[in-house]
């Protein structure tokens, strides 16, 4: 076997084994939360009363009650941890060849903030009341949508997309809508609705049911789905806008079409969980440490530590001032926080 063909082998060879054992993780830790919480529950009642559900004529050993805490509370609040935390991280691998900064994540370019802001006038005013179930889902998009278009038009520059001008512009809508959704929020007339308002923007899988699974997961298998189909564009994209031009990418297209995937992936994430800060920005960096920059195995990489992460950032919540429970968008601030320093003060010697 020749050296080139040894390295490339021994590389797959790895990678396969780190997907192989990230998988393996993922389903331990989905166990450990369905298994934690006020009423305990052993992991093979887990999986039994899972299997009673799943396969017709299976029969065990196990309470109505059971049934109830396993399969409609914490079964589907443990998918849902897993469906956010993969695509917030695969957003955040996608915005940061986007702009090109190692520090972007989904919320730099106020798309979280416009989905914030369309939710919320759901949640306080009833807009979209008529669309039922996806009312949430489908404002939060369109303030998503919304929010991506200005930043867009603002970053433009003799008709191209400038990437010092997309991060200014971003911060900026970030902080006019927060403002908005913080009027909104005052002028609610509540103090109830003021403080559910404030609960579901820290973030929060509380109360998840089977049907909030839907829109999440059909989003992000067609969202993945096209990145990886684009996965050469975006390690193209990476290395800077003239290479991307003479190497036939049409970086303007391109820019337009991530920003619609981002913002339809971010628009459903904030509707269903909230907003949950910091998990774009250090999972692809972590996941880049593994395995490199290459976006076809830093995408499907991303999705399982993404979704380990945020299980175990909910498990947290849970437990840590038990019996009540932390928004989620604590626990990961107070992961993403410190990261985001060690990250600054890893680049401050960069010239």
């Amino acid at each position: 076997m020749k050296l080139p063909n040894l390295f490339r082998f021994r590389k797959q060879a790895r990678y396969q084994s780190l997907l192989f054992f990230l998988i393996i993780t993922l389903i331990l830790s989905f166990t450990c939360a369905v298994m934690m919480g006020p009423v305990p529950i052993s992991p093979q009642r887990v999986w039994q009363v899972a299997l009673s559900q799943i396969l017709p004529g299976y029969t065990a050993d196990f309470s109505p009650a059971q049934v109830q805490i396993i399969w409609f509370i914490r079964f589907p609040r443990s998918l849902l941890a897993i469906l956010v935390g993969a695509g917030l991280s695969v957003v955040g691998v996608t915005m940061q060849a986007l702009v090109l900064n190692p520090l972007a994540d989904p919320y730099i370019l106020g798309v979280s903030s416009g989905a914030s802001v369309g939710a919320v006038s759901v949640i306080l005013f009833g807009v979209f009341s008529s669309f039922g179930i996806y009312a949430v889902s489908l404002g939060a998009f369109v303030g998503a949508v919304l929010s991506s278009a200005i930043v867009f038009f603002l970053a433009l520059r003799q008709g191209r997309i400038s990437p010092t001008r997309l991060i200014l512009a971003g911060v900026a809508m970030s902080y006019l809508f927060s403002a908005i959704t913080s009027f909104i929020t005052l002028k609610s007339g509540t103090g109830e609705a003021a403080r559910r308002v404030l609960f579901w923007l820290l973030g929060g899988l509380s109360g998840t049911k089977w049907s909030d699974l839907t829109l999440p997961l059909i989003s992000l298998v067609l969202g993945l789905a096209y990145l990886l189909r684009r996965a050469r564009s975006l390690n193209i994209l990476l290395m800077g806008e003239e290479t991307a031009i003479t190497l036939g990418i049409d970086t303007d297209k391109f820019r337009k079409e991530l920003f619609l995937v981002t913002s339809l992936l971010t628009g459903v994430i904030v509707a269903v969980s909230g907003a949950i800060g910091f998990v774009g920005l250090m999972i692809p960096h972590i996941v880049r440490l593994l395995v490199g920059s290459d976006h076809r195995r830093v995408l499907p990489i991303s999705i399982l530590v993404g979704g380990v992460f945020l299980i175990w950032s909910d498990i947290l919540a849970r437990i840590l001032i038990a019996p009540e429970e932390l928004p989620v968008g604590i626990i990961t601030a107070l992961f993403g926080a410190p990261f985001f320093l060690w990250m600054l003060q890893n680049r401050g010697g960069e010239k």
